[in-house]
């Protein structure tokens, strides 16, 4: 948010994931701004200064709630893609991989903050720097490519995440509709709710863009604070209500796979990353440090907690909902007041997160935009980019309106070029001329063609999904609930 990452990210327990991978010139602006916005945004890095520096404990907290959100809620379909032991295992391997490859993120930024005498530098300079350290004149030739290359991973990643809340808040509005005249006061009863005829998910889809609309065109930080705090409170308090209802009752396991077919693992692979991605918070929270000495350690603790909760709620997701388990597991709750509060409080969070994932992309186009027009033309073409990119996201919802599907093609896409297939190039960049035990070397190159991996097959098993289901593609979307 991820804002990185969330701010997101689906990046407290927001999804923000954003992350200051912008151009410098974007980056200046935001570094420019109330550092108060931090607390309220856990992916947002805007006025990380130095003078006034946060404790270890609130690092741990804005790591751990930068993670929390949407991506969580995905993650039981996941585990069945996966399979119930190759899930978990899976979730922790990936888990390490990315908590690794953001010490590799780190370590690289303070070496080049050391070398050229910056207090700060983010994600985007970093990987430019590390080109121009390396021993290939053509990559030290193109190295501003570096820069460019994350903005526009970037970019794809937070209108993806857009993408993906825009379909969540379809899903989870029609289903409260659809079953309003069966909802009751009793969680208890096991009894088949009859459903209301109501509109297409696609229809519900296009009702949220004007109040999208408003929410993007808040481009003071101050205020969107609010709305990030808003969000943070309404996620806790739903995933609370979520856990304790899951592990109420536990079936029989014995009938689920422990490993799933292979055809289905790069969509556990594009929804878990797509969790996990939340590289973008790293080099804000440290340099917000009051010790940063300290920050290796509160990174290591702050993702094992995050791994653990992800393992937990996903494998318990499946546990408990079986092969019934459903794109998010908030579509699996009862039909009664209590948890049909928890699927609006969910449709509150993000709908408020929808601004907040939306501002580190508007801030990477609209300055450039606006600086090749006059200051005459430059409001109007503020507000018609933020309509257009608006109406992009709400497009491409419309076209691929399965949350599972948007969850994995961006993971797959975006989430995992971030994460997984640059930092471990940047550490060979960055160190090579300096020396490396090929040891480093290998390990890198194996987490970067893993990713790469990931990255064409997930991509390609997702898109495959979406022409096979495209026949079906106004029922794609159905909230049959059964109780």
């Amino acid at each position: 948010m991820p804002v990185t990452k969330s701010a997101g990210g689906p990046q407290g327990t927001v999804d923000l994931k954003l992350d200051l991978r912008s151009p410098p010139k974007s980056a200046k602006k935001l570094q420019s701004k109330d550092s108060s916005f931090w607390d309220g945004c856990p992916s947002e890095s805007p006025g990380l200064k130095k003078t006034k520096g946060i404790t270890a404990f609130q690092t741990l907290v804005h790591l751990v709630k930068g993670n929390m959100g949407t991506g969580i809620l995905g993650l039981p379909l996941a585990v069945k893609n996966a399979g119930i032991l190759m899930g978990p295992l899976s979730l922790l391997a990936m888990g390490f991989t990315a908590c690794h490859c953001m010490h590799i993120l780190v370590r690289c930024a303070q070496h080049f903050c050391h070398r050229l005498n910056k207090p700060f530098m983010d994600y985007g300079d970093t990987v430019m720097h590390g080109l121009e350290a390396s021993t290939s004149a053509w990559l030290r030739t193109h190295a501003h490519w570096g820069r460019n290359i994350v903005s526009f991973f970037l970019i794809v990643t937070q209108l993806g995440f857009c993408c993906v809340y825009i379909v969540f808040l379809a899903d989870n509005l029609k289903q409260i509709v659809e079953a309003v005249n069966g909802t009751t006061n009793s969680c208890h009863y096991n009894e088949t709710v009859i459903l209301t005829p109501t509109m297409d998910s696609r229809l519900y889809m296009l009702s949220f863009l004007p109040f999208l609309v408003l929410l993007v065109l808040i481009r003071n930080l101050r205020v969107l604070t609010v709305f990030s705090m808003l969000a943070n409170i309404s996620m806790l308090v739903s995933l609370i209500i979520i856990t304790q209802y899951i592990v109420q009752e536990i079936p029989d396991p014995s009938q689920l796979p422990l490993v799933a077919s292979w055809k289905t693992y790069p969509l556990f692979f594009g929804t878990a990353i797509f969790s996990f991605e939340s590289i973008g918070v790293v080099l804000p929270l440290e340099n917000k440090m009051k010790d940063a000495r300290r920050f290796p350690a509160i990174l290591s603790l702050g993702m094992s907690i995050i791994t653990a909760l992800y393992i937990g709620i996903s494998s318990l997701g499946y546990l408990r909902f079986g092969d019934d388990i459903k794109a998010s597991i908030t579509l699996n709750l009862p039909n009664c007041w209590l948890y049909q509060s928890v699927k609006l409080l969910y449709i509150i969070g993000i709908l408020c997160t929808y601004a907040l994932q939306f501002y580190v992309p508007a801030e990477i186009i609209i300055p450039f935009a606006t600086s090749q027009v006059s200051k005459r033309w430059a409001l109007p073409l503020d507000f018609s980019i933020r309509l257009a990119m608006v109406c992009l996201t709400g497009t491409l919802a419309i076209l691929i309106p399965r949350l599972d599907l948007v969850l994995s093609l961006v993971g797959s896409m975006s989430s995992s070029a971030l994460a997984l297939i640059i930092p471990p190039l940047l550490e060979i960049t960055t160190y090579y001329s300096e020396g490396m035990s090929p040891l480093t070397i290998a390990k890198d190159a194996l987490i970067s063609i893993l990713g790469f991996v990931g990255f064409v097959v997930g991509t390609y098993q997702a898109l495959d999904e979406l022409i096979l289901s495209g026949q079906s593609l106004p029922f794609s979307n159905s909230t049959i609930f059964i109780q």
